[in-house]
């Protein structure tokens, strides 16, 4: 999964705390189906924290939570199967946490090294982020700003191990999944 979208404030706002805006913020995925497509899905509720100082890094932090609850890939016997103990389980694991490590900026590209929790398992991520913005005025009068993140992961690892091979051989769903976060946060 590839989608940790995250916010991330710009040069002019040292040290800002801000809110992530669930209305305007999302989580997606992909992941290959038949070993021919890529089958697409998001998250439609996600909520959380972000506290960021581009000349500290070692103090930012971001703590964003999915509702896995809402996912959505535009197809409602495959959602209701992803919910279901098959997959995520979202009766006894009802939400997808990241919380953030280590934030660095080698070679200008700023990266997000974090823990993940999916389906009560807890694994090291890295996120590849793009942004953030520059801070703008909305047009309730407070300053926002915005972020997009990805990184791939193995589903197995988190415990979606759900399966079916092939008579040709090779599975229904694939193993890696491409996760990107669009994330939009007001400041506090």
């Amino acid at each position: 999964m590839r989608t940790l979208a995250i916010i991330l404030l710009s040069a002019a706002a040292y040290g800002a705390e801000y809110t992530i805006d669930s209305a305007h913020s999302s989580a997606g995925f992909g992941v290959r189906h038949m070993m021919v497509s890529t089958v697409p899905g998001h998250f439609s509720k996600v909520t959380g924290a972000v506290s960021y100082d581009p000349k500290n890094l070692a103090t930012a932090k971001v703590e964003a939570t999915i509702d896995a609850t809402t996912i959505d890939t535009r197809e409602p016997k495959r959602d209701a199967h992803l919910k279901s103990p098959d997959f995520f389980d979202v009766a006894k694991f009802p939400t997808i946490t990241f919380r953030s490590t280590k934030w660095s900026n080698p070679a200008g590209k700023l990266k997000i090294a974090g823990d993940l929790t999916i389906h009560g398992v807890t694994k090291p991520v890295v996120l590849d982020v793009e942004g953030p913005t520059a801070e703008v005025k909305g047009a309730g009068g407070g300053m926002m700003i915005g972020a997009s993140a990805a990184t791939k992961i193995s589903r197995k690892e988190f415990g979606l191990t759900w399966n079916r091979l092939m008579e040709a051989g090779g599975a229904v769903v694939g193993d890696e999944v491409t996760i990107t976060l669009n994330i939009e946060a007001k400041r506090n």
